[in-house]
């Protein structure tokens, strides 16, 4: 088998990849592990939870042992299905801020600064404001992925934005727009009531133009041949071949399996190879380090009022959300349920925000289970750079064990002062007048918990990974030795070959990783493409006061 591009992984990069080349009139092969998406787990917004928590579509990594957390090990879901991640994901839809492509580009990404990429999120775009406004001039209209916002018909959305306004934060109408700073409606990847994962976006259309098509296998090495990737060898069925590339071999099997891939095929630490019997065919030190992911927690609020999702916690509840949803693509089960945000500064001095907010409207755990008290709603809240940096190593030479993984959360003082911050503005937006009506009492962490020593307790027990893992296979300087691959996504030290996907962040992004990692498939397909598109000199809105006040 045979094509001029060999595409690993058919996630959220990999399918913006195969869309672009075909479009182009080249053929491509993609390698998925995963099969269908076919089904409403993965179809209904409302029923995000079950996807990411079932072993047909998750892949099932785990952390480590986190030493700064007890030794809890955290759950590392990634799609194995059709579409990657963004199938299985909360189809929450962040662009990430101007600041943070600036600082890819300061740190020798250079080509990746915001006016950049900024002409990538507009391409690649399909946005519809549902009515609740937006800054059209710096939103794409007839991109393949479509963006929409939910209804926002539950009063507890608002209250959630007139409460940050009350506290004396900016409201924002498009924190995808001009500015990102604020309280506002949140964007998903739904369209007509459906998941819109880059499969749905991306691929299948890709596949209509007889240019692409899908391969199922493990991909267990890139076969390279006096220095260039010739393709990969896969594992169908307990039988091994090899699928040709006759130009190139793009690597996007995320930020835990692309470098997985590439320590097994020979590029990444010399000695961590020799350590698993694996030939050196490219000494880089920084495949598999610069390991960074956003952690979060939930405060949860008792609500007055019966108007939560809670009335819905049931069987029958369910079965009739599911019900209206199978026949008509409508109602609750047509929203992911987050459709108020926001994104703040934790202090004076910060140039932009570097905390996020989800609003939702019940008090629910991340394992599903309501809580005791029954009606409630939480606001998810976490910092957005963390100074810890963690690893992917191999486990075993064998492409069937799955990698190590390691973040080393909460391994810097910061990152226990930052989570404290984030408790105590999130109390201080719940005790606004907006919440009065709904308002009864805190459920987690309680009003009890209130010194330092109380919050780290609470922290240490209930952070939890927001699911963003990137940073494995950096994008920077030739001269750098800790980075992976340069700033047209090329291997260092392999011709033939790119990485693209968030393991080629250098640094993480404000908010949900899914539209950076579509914007970096977009890109990429350009530079292999040898074109580009036309920078975008569009200036962001930065908090005047940003240096005295924090908000």
């Amino acid at each position: 088998m045979q094509a001029d591009y060999v595409i690993v992984g058919a996630g959220s990069a990999g399918c913006a990849i195969a869309y672009r080349l075909a479009e182009a009139g080249k053929s491509v092969i993609v390698i998925e592990h995963g099969g269908t998406d076919a089904g409403p787990f993965i179809q209904m917004p409302a029923a995000l939870s079950y996807p990411m928590n079932m072993p047909l579509y998750d892949w099932g990594f785990q952390s480590e042992p986190e030493p700064h957390l007890g030794g809890r090990r955290l759950a590392t879901p990634r799609g194995k299905v059709v579409g990657g991640s963004s199938s299985i994901n909360g189809m929450v839809y962040v662009r990430g801020h101007a600041r943070d492509y600036d600082h890819w580009a300061q740190s020798g990404a250079r080509g990746w600064s915001y006016a950049d990429v900024l002409p990538y999120f507009k391409r690649m775009e399909q946005w519809d404001d549902g009515g609740h406004g937006g800054d059209k001039e710096w939103r794409g209209k007839d991109g393949p992925l479509h963006v929409t916002r939910g209804a926002r018909e539950n009063p507890l959305f608002d209250a959630f934005v007139q409460a940050g306004k009350q506290a004396g934060y900016p409201v924002t109408g498009d924190y995808n727009g001009e500015q990102q700073e604020g309280f506002g409606p949140m964007e998903q990847t739904v369209y007509k009531g459906r998941r819109w994962s880059a499969a749905n976006a991306y691929l299948k259309p890709a596949i209509k133009t007889g240019k692409v098509e899908v391969v199922r296998g493990l991909a267990c090495r890139i076969v390279i041949e006096e220095g260039r990737a010739r393709g990969i060898e896969i594992e169908k069925g307990g039988d091994k071949q090899i699928i040709k590339a006759t130009n190139e071999v793009v690597i996007s099997a995320s930020s835990i399996n692309s470098p997985k891939l590439l320590m097994l095929s020979g590029i990444g630490p010399a000695e961590h190879l020799a350590e698993h019997g694996i030939d050196v065919i490219a000494d880089r030190p920084g495949v598999g380090q610069n390991l960074q992911d956003h952690l979060e927690l939930y405060l949860q609020v008792a609500c007055k009022q019966p108007i939560t999702l809670f009335k819905y916690w049931n069987l029958w509840g369910k079965a009739l959300i599911g019900a209206q949803w199978l026949f008509t693509k409508k109602g609750l089960g047509a929203s992911n349920q987050f459709e108020s945000a926001a994104f703040i500064r934790s202090k004076a001095g910060v140039e932009y925000p570097d905390i996020q907010y989800h609003f939702l409207p019940i008090a629910v755990r991340y394992d599903g289970q309501a809580a005791a008290e029954g009606h409630g709603f939480q606001a998810h809240v976490g910092p957005m750079r963390s100074p810890s940096r963690g690893h992917v190593t191999l486990a075993s030479s064998d492409p069937k064990a799955a990698p190590k993984i390691l973040f080393n959360y909460m391994s810097s003082e910061q990152d226990w002062e930052d989570f404290r911050t984030c408790i105590r503005l999130t109390r201080e937006i719940f005790e606004q007048e907006a919440f009065k009506p709904y308002y009864k009492h805190e459920i987690q962490p309680g009003a009890d918990v209130q010194s330092d020593e109380e919050l780290n307790a609470f922290i240490s027990e209930h952070v939890e990974s927001a699911y963003h893992p990137c940073g494995t296979c950096k994008m920077g300087d030739r001269n750098d030795p800790m980075a992976v691959v340069d700033e047209e996504c090329r291997v260092i030290g392999v011709d033939g070959l790119r990485v693209a996907d968030s393991s080629i962040f250098p640094q993480i992004t404000n908010g949900n990783l899914n539209g950076p990692s579509i914007m970096t498939g977009e890109k990429a397909a350009d530079h292999i493409l040898g074109r580009k598109l036309p920078r975008d000199e569009s200036e962001p809105w930065i908090n005047p006061d940003w240096q005295t006040s924090q908000r």
